[in-house]
């Protein structure tokens, strides 16, 4: 293989190049994985359990019935097998409104799961609830576990037997909260999941999924319910009415999305205490969940830190991302002027995102939302050949090349997209790059290919130098 400056490289000195987890023509989406369910009755400890399984603190935890009210999924890796950790709501078979919805959220995250981890509180033992459960899960073709949580101490261990009567095999007794009987557990886990998920089951099939996010009174609310043309999400004039994300189909522009409004982000997250703190978690995990963002700025106002905040976090998610000018109706001539002047201080971080101006209240160009959601889509999902990207590279570094380092101008050696969602280029070179010039390199990128909507991440791996044995080192990473 030749170098873009035409000299000849040895290709072994990339044959430990990863792809920063993509291999050569993947195509960056992510590999299915099996799933594990985990189900029960509220309080019972499953988000503690579920915290203890995937190795961090991430689910929610409170000592409150309900705090969990969504499915939520998580990776997990244990023994080095990957799996996916979806956590629910508490179910009840006899549920009723807001509860009932948990419990349908419950039944689908079984339904779709390749094995069911059934949490039983063993200082209560089973209730009528739980045998309802089991009831129905001993019908179900997916393997079940039985966890008898909260069995801190030995004193506990002879609970647990009473819950072999629900029929569900051997109870495993854990402590969530421990640690204790957590890795007899995964290891039984492995065991049950499947290789691969089912085939009848893909969980990234669907509508594409997009976060409502902004601070808080901005509009979020009103907006979903003006594109669903129903009062989908409550709207109140103070400050924080919607807590936990709420997913929505929309009809919008011929094409089904799957909408999730947020909460507004007041704080930091570190900083951020009670429900607020809950809310903020929600936040993240929903444009986690989500693929690309419509980032919502009231026109009406100054960019605010928190504007800039809550941007930031959907920049770092790596998700597509659109920018929604609301309350545009309440804009005047002089609030334009200055909003122009105010874009190009805040917003220097996403010159790439397409903006629309907006009234969620009048419905001004919300329908000018789905071309701009589409065109950050298509950007995420990009994927230039490298054929075509080291001959536009070559280009550009003859006639810009990298800045002298240390008395040495570093080459740039072979370039690669390794992923997309988002597009993410490697450059192999012989020295560091400043990173003025992978800023330069990036806008270049964005000129020549597009990207609007998306962001693009650069990263650089530097060949070591040859050693004694004349043999290439291993690239590294910078």
């Amino acid at each position: 293989m030749t170098d873009l400056d035409g000299t000849w490289t040895d290709e072994s000195d990339w044959s430990g190049f990863d792809g920063d987890g993509s291999e050569d023509g993947e195509e960056g989406v992510a590999v299915p994985q099996p799933t594990l369910a985990v189900v029960g009755r509220p309080n019972v400890g499953k988000s503690t359990l579920v915290n203890r399984i995937i190795g961090r603190r991430e689910a929610v935890v409170q000592d409150v019935p309900g705090v969990t009210r969504d499915r939520i999924a998580y990776d997990a890796l244990w023994n080095g097998r990957k799996f996916t950790v979806v956590d629910t709501g508490g179910w009840e078979p006899d549920a009723t409104g807001l509860q009932a919805a948990v419990a349908a959220q419950a039944e689908l995250a079984m339904e779709a799961a390749d094995v069911i981890l059934l949490v039983v509180d063993a200082t209560v033992g089973a209730t009528t609830t739980e045998e309802a459960v089991a009831k129905i899960l001993r019908r179900s073709k997916r393997p079940v576990l039985l966890v008898a949580n909260k069995v801190d101490d030995e004193r506990l261990m002879a609970e647990t037997a009473s819950l072999w009567s629900l029929g569900l095999g051997e109870p495993w007794p854990v402590s969530g909260l421990h640690g204790r009987g957590s890795g007899d557990l995964l290891d039984e886990i492995l065991r049950a999941l499947p290789e691969s998920p089912r085939d009848d089951f893909n969980p990234v099939a669907g509508p594409r999924r997009v976060a409502l996010v902004g601070k808080p009174n901005v509009g979020k609310s009103s907006l979903l319910n003006r594109l669903t043309g129903e009062n989908r999400s409550v709207v109140d004039s103070v400050a924080g009415t919607t807590v936990d994300p709420v997913d929505t189909l929309v009809e919008l522009d011929d094409e089904t999305w799957r909408f999730v409004d947020t909460a507004g982000l007041r704080k930091r997250v570190n900083f951020a205490s009670g429900a607020e703190y809950y809310a903020s978690l929600r936040t993240k995990a929903a444009i986690d969940s989500a693929e690309v963002a419509i980032v919502l700025l009231d026109a009406s106002e100054p960019i605010s830190e928190q504007d800039l905040r809550v941007l930031t976090m959907a920049v770092e998610s790596g998700k597509g991302i659109v920018l929604a000018m609301n309350k545009w109706d309440l804009v005047d001539e002089d609030r334009r002027k200055e909003m122009v002047r105010e874009l190009e201080r805040g917003l220097v971080r996403v010159p790439w995102a397409e903006t629309v101006n907006i009234s969620a209240l009048t419905g001004r160009a919300v329908r000018k939302l789905a071309p701009a959601l589409r065109t950050a889509l298509a950007s995420w999902d990009t994927r230039v050949p490298t054929g075509r990207l080291n001959s536009w590279l070559t280009d550009l570094i003859a006639a810009t090349p990298p800045p002298v380092r240390g008395g040495k101008q570093p080459k740039v050696l072979f370039a690669t997209q390794a992923a997309t969602r988002p597009p993410t280029f490697v450059l192999f070179t012989s020295g560091f790059l400043e990173a003025g010039y992978r800023r330069f390199i990036e806008r270049k990128l964005r000129e020549e290919f597009g990207f609007t909507g998306s962001p693009v991440r650069i990263s650089v791996r530097v060949r070591e130098k040859r050693g004694a044995t004349g043999k290439p080192g291993k690239p590294t990473k910078r």
